[in-house]
């Protein structure tokens, strides 16, 4: 580290001490080559010197890893048991992700995703009567109409699954139980899940505009059921179709093994600002040998209410053939939605009844908001203004006729026409309260009242408070 200095006084004793002479060239020349290369050699020097530090720090930091995997090697290592070779830390955990959607989305690498799901529908009800009507289904009502919990997610490979509890009412029944397999444009459903039976049956209860969706629907019993089915999507052309059977409630019944089929077709081009929905569907179902009878009845519009006051009461039958229409239109604040089914009833050696069911009705908003619609169905109303933001939410007004009729062929179920009223306030996305009022004129009732009469009006008024997630 001192050679430096040390050859710059040589150099300088060098000069000093040498013999006197002349000043002539060749001696000079003689002088400046010698002090050259005493320059070149310094230079050389520094140069082994960097060279030297280089690989000295090289070696500490070698020295410090070896005592790293000294300190991290296992110590009192059993006698004949090989002692652990350190390795390098493992990778983390595959990167989960979550979302918020109305409730927390889990996803992970590779196709995985899991999310809880629930609703709470709480209805209240006043249904009038005519006297002499002796019923307990009048008067004031009240149900947690549904109360739901479940989850649902995808798989690896194009897998994906939903199961849904209903906790209302005395027991606990079964909604949604099915796992899907999507493949390009095609989606396979197997378990038990909605057949294709018609715009309203198959737009959530969460995204209906009335409490209760068209009379048809519940009177003709349709119900979730279970079967293998498909359906195809692309462009503004949705085709569904698939084999069922019953209610999973009923699967350990002996004597419910119906069959059937159901198809449905909808053309559904957005032009503009307008959504458009035209769509038909087709259902029919074997009643199996056990099966002898079927009973088709509505309550006044209502569900807290047992009360009906149209039924067919037991009919024999062995197979049920249904056709439904459907159309809707949302444009703006604006929609409009009609829709109607003819159920035909097959009676061995007696004449075969078509009752018909049909419903028409318009919405408006009356904020600057629209009725959602996705992939052939209503769907959610996400509030332009919502509370969350400090907004109004969103608040709609529906109006809307329904006409139920099971008269026909010799059986007398009576006719219901419907007129009603909608009012909905919708806060945030997932929380809604509804207001309806309905007019309910009957002809030909089950129920006659204290004169004997069979033709007169019930009014109906009922609330829903909901949420969901």
């Amino acid at each position: 580290m001192h050679k430096r200095p040390l050859i710059a006084l040589l150099a300088a004793a060098t000069a000093l001490t040498a013999p006197p002479v002349c000043a002539q060239d060749s001696e000079v020349d003689i002088l400046r080559s010698e002090i050259e290369a005493m320059r070149a050699e310094m230079q050389a020097m520094n140069a082994r010197m960097d060279a030297l530090q280089s690989r000295l720090a090289e070696a500490q930091a070698d020295d410090r890893g070896k005592t790293q995997l000294a300190a991290d090697a296992p110590v009192d290592t059993p006698p004949g048991v090989a002692p652990t070779v350190p390795v390098a830390p493992a990778a983390r955990d595959t990167p989960v992700a979550v979302a918020w959607k109305g409730g927390p989305q889990i996803s992970g690498e590779g196709g995985w995703s899991f999310k809880p799901r629930g609703r709470l529908n709480y209805d209240f009800g006043y249904v009038s009567a005519p006297d002499g009507v002796e019923d307990d289904g009048t008067g004031f009502t009240s149900e947690a109409r549904r109360v739901r919990l479940g989850m649902q997610g995808e798989v690896p490979g194009g897998f994906g699954y939903k199961v849904e509890v209903d906790f209302a009412g005395d027991q606990v029944f079964l909604t949604d139980a099915l796992i899907g397999y999507e493949v390009g444009d095609l989606e396979i459903i197997a378990g038990q899940h909605n057949p294709w039976q018609g715009l309203e049956e198959l737009t959530s209860s969460l995204h209906t505009s009335f409490i209760e969706r068209a009379a048809f629907t519940d009177a003709f019993f349709f119900i979730r059921r279970v079967g293998l089915s498909g359906q195809y999507s692309r462009g503004d052309v949705l085709l569904q179709g698939g084999v069922f059977t019953d209610n999973s409630a009923a699967l350990n019944d002996d004597g419910n093994n119906s069959h059937g089929v159901d198809l449905r077709a909808v053309y559904m081009p957005r032009i503009g600002d307008t959504q458009w929905h035209v769509g038909g569907s087709f259902h029919h179902r074997d009643l199996g040998d056990s099966i002898p009878a079927v009973t088709y009845r509505q309550r006044p519009f209502e569900h807290p209410s047992d009360t009906r006051f149209i039924s067919t009461g037991s009919i024999s039958a062995d197979s049920e053939t249904g056709l439904g229409l459907e159309g809707a239109a949302v444009f703006g604040r604006l929609h409009v939605m009609g829709e109607t089914f003819w159920q035909h009833v097959s009676r061995p050696g007696l004449a075969d009844p078509t009752f018909f069911g049909g419903a028409v009705e318009v919405g408006y908003f009356l904020t600057p908001d629209r009725r959602g619609y996705k992939g052939g169905v209503f769907d959610r109303v996400v509030p332009t203004d919502g509370l969350e933001k400090g907004g109004i939410g969103a608040w709609q007004v529906n109006a809307r006729y329904d006409r139920l009729d099971l008269t026909d062929a010799g059986v007398r179920g009576g006719t219901q026409d419907g007129y009603m009223l909608s009012l909905i306030w919708t806060p945030t996305a997932f929380t809604r309260l509804l207001a309806n009022y309905a007019r309910l004129e009957y002809t030909g009732s089950v129920l006659p009242d204290a004169q004997g009469n069979r033709d007169y009006g019930v009014d109906v008024i009922a609330m829903r408070a909901q949420i969901d997630f």
